[in-house]
């Protein structure tokens, strides 16, 4: 009888509630998406490696005679076990343990083991090894390689291992699209298996997972282009006195942006796209001129920000260029006091309100519109799809969506847009506006600090203003990083001369924006600040940047820290400190940074060095990541898939159909049931 891929994992000998729920934890509700949770890795435990070859630093598989079991007492409580065999002994140590483990240990007579070896004082020692008793000598091991799952709490590898085991045992039936057969592979690899074998059946799955994200994501599109929303054609000329008004004139890039976004606006289907421009290149402002032809047709905006530091930034943008053409903006936070929050809800529930500018707040129950006709999300992102989505259910006329326009500094290799924003059309602001600076970036190890205390002081006597950004607020003994805390106090005492001040998440939002407002209008020299100001912070008199560990972030996010610099018309400096001892990645990382202010180059380096999650937030953000796929080994799928994708959708013959469907109902997400195309 053949196993059905849909059923139920508690279908499965053993899963009782208790375990269904821990599986649900990770995305396992199927017993196909338990055939999905593929290892993180994989170790040799095919092996028994004889005690006098094992040395400190060794992850290895031994085994041996228990000759004693006992528990001792010192700084902390553990349970020792002395394990030998005919060349040499070792120890076993838990720090935790319980009597009936410990019972299980004394009553046996072999152990075999597989951990690392480190040295406990003279001692050869495995720390909480994953282990096995014996009442007699240990029969051969696996000849499989054994795998090593992503998991969670109350759910050990060995009873997941099992779990899966005996699944791959079961029958399972060959359609295209779930090539179950080198999934179980994937789960139990032969010893002999090579690094390059594994990663060539994981890549024909990656085939597969990425043809059905981009056969949903088209699917999405095609219902878009059945829906309805209110047409917005030039009405009253609002665009060009905004133009008139402006201080600067457009970019190309930027011109040619908002055009592609009002010809949009103009049909009665809704709008979907995605605007990428690189840090400091002006997206704003497009939002700007799409708000405003919605305000010419009586019609609201509203535009969601990730967090109350960046709508604020947009309310005061957006306030200075259109309260001049009569225009009302309102800031809705999660911050308002009752009062004030029931006086701008009615504002914006009466229609008064013409542009909307807030955080999650916008999409909560009580935020009513008159007639919102279009939703700008800032920073994309770092909204999961669900939040996105709810400011669809605002539109006063069910039978209407309202146009979407959504906006990311992060720059995606193109590739990537293809397929992961095949349901959105796509415009790039590929341009700077003119006067930007370049920054020049160095790299530093941390000990120069006091150098560039003495480099900043020359700098903020001169007038010009600078960040110093820090990766924690407090120090942490876990985490060897400077504190932004501990570092406001150094920088105060030694630049008594100079206004410092201290920017934070943990601080109220009130309190954050005002010290915002404060180093904007020149009343703070130096802001301290943690990666908070990554985004939405426009401070032109800001010309120098340190940024402390730099070796422990991304290549997007350091691109976007830097972009807070080189905003005005002096030179800027960005300056990269970090600890002796960096991995080999963080090397190139910072050299990459040093090299090349072009976030598209820097994009796909992060790409190859950290995966998908950091570009494009989906760690943050928590929406469906992808299984199978890593988006930084498999991004040269892409063209295929595409054409793959095309090639499915066009076709009419049953076999693609059939093909299309078996692929959407392996990969759909198993808790929003199947997708379609």
């Amino acid at each position: 009888m053949q196993a059905n891929p849909q059923a139920r994992v508690s279908t499965l000998k053993g899963v009782g509630p208790r375990l269904e729920a821990t599986l649900a934890k990770l995305g396992v509700f199927r017993l196909v998406d338990l055939l999905l949770h593929l290892p993180l890795r994989y170790q040799d435990r095919t092996r028994v490696v004889p005690l006098i070859e094992v040395h400190a630093g060794d992850d290895c598989l031994v085994e041996g005679r228990i000759e004693s079991v006992n528990v001792q007492f010192g700084k902390r409580r553990s349970l020792r076990v002395v394990v030998r065999d005919d060349t040499g002994q070792v120890a076993l140590r838990f720090f935790h343990f319980s009597r009936y483990q410990q019972n299980a240990l004394e009553q046996a007579s072999f152990v075999r083991a597989y951990g690392e070896f480190r040295f406990f004082g003279r001692e050869l020692t495995c720390a909480h090894p994953e282990y096995e008793t014996f009442h007699e000598a240990p029969p051969p091991p696996t000849p499989a390689l054994t795998p090593i799952y992503p998991t969670t709490q109350g759910l050990g590898q060995n009873r997941l291992r099992k779990l899966v085991a005996s699944l791959c045992e079961q029958s399972w039936p060959d359609i295209a699209g779930a090539p179950f057969t080198k999934l179980c592979y994937l789960h139990q690899p032969p010893a002999a298996a090579t690094l390059d074998e594994i990663a060539a059946a994981a890549e024909e799955i990656a085939l597969d997972e990425l043809t059905a994200y981009y056969l949903v994501m088209k699917g999405r599109a095609l219902k878009r282009a059945e829906e309805s929303a209110m047409p917005l054609p030039q009405a009253e000329g609002l665009g060009r006195r905004l133009l008139d008004h402006l201080g600067f004139r457009l970019t190309k890039a930027q011109a040619r942006v908002v055009r592609e976004v009002l010809e949009d606006l103009e049909k009665a289907v809704p709008m979907l796209r995605l605007v990428q421009g690189d840090v400091g290149s002006g997206k704003t402002v497009i939002a700007a001129f799409a708000a405003i032809r919605a305000a010419e047709h009586g019609c609201q905006t509203a535009l969601m920000a990730p967090t109350e530091l960046l709508a604020e930034q947009h309310y005061l943008n957006f306030s200075s260029w259109l309260a001049p053409l009569g225009l009302r903006v309102t800031l809705l936070t999660g911050q308002l006091s009752a009062k004030e929050s029931r006086i701008r809800l009615a504002e914006v529930a009466s229609g008064a309100s013409h542009v909307v500018v807030g955080t999650h707040a916008l999409f909560q129950e009580k935020v009513s519109f008159d007639n919102l006709a279009l939703s700008i999300i800032d920073e994309q992102h770092r909204f999961g799809v669900h939040q996105r989505m709810a400011l669809q259910h605002k539109v006063a006329d069910t039978n209407r969506q309202p146009h979407q326009l959504v906006m990311t500094a992060t720059p995606i290799p193109r590739t990537l847009t293809m397929a992961l924003y095949a349901d959105m059309d796509v415009s790039v602001i590929d341009e700077l506006p003119k006067g930007r600076q370049a920054i020049t970036t160095h790299t530093l190890e941390s000990g120069k600090r006091p150098q560039l205390v003495e480099r900043f002081r020359q700098v903020l006597a001169s007038g010009q203003q600078a960040y110093w950004v820090c990766t924690l607020i407090d120090e942490s003994d876990e985490i060897d990083a400077t504190a932004a805390t501990t570092l406001f106090e150094a920088l105060t005492a030694a630049l008594p001369d100079f206004r410092v001040g201290l920017l934070h998440g943990r601080l109220k939002s009130d309190d954050k924006v005002g010290i915002m407002q404060a180093f904007k209008a020149r009343e703070l020299n130096l802001l301290v600040a943690t990666t908070v100001v990554e985004v939405g912070v426009d401070v032109p008199n800001a010309t120098h940047m340190v940024i402390e560990n730099a070796d422990r972030l991304g290549l997007a996010q350091l691109h976007q820290l830097r972009g807070r610099v080189g905003r005005g018309e002096i030179a800027s400096h960005c300056y990269l400190l970090f600890n002796s001892g960096v991995s080999e990645a963080a090397k190139v990382r910072l050299n990459a940074m040093r090299e090349s202010q072009d976030g598209f180059y820097l994009a796909e380096q992060d790409l190859k060095l950290r995966g998908p999650g950091d570009i494009l937030g989906t760690r943050q953000a928590g929406e469906q990541s992808f299984r199978i796929a890593d988006l930084g080994v498999h991004a040269h799928l892409m063209p295929e898939v595409i054409r793959r994708g095309e090639a499915l959708l066009g076709a009419n013959d049953e076999p693609s159909t059939q093909e299309a469907l078996a692929l959407l109902e392996a990969w759909a997400p198993a808790d929003t049931g199947h997708l379609s195309a």
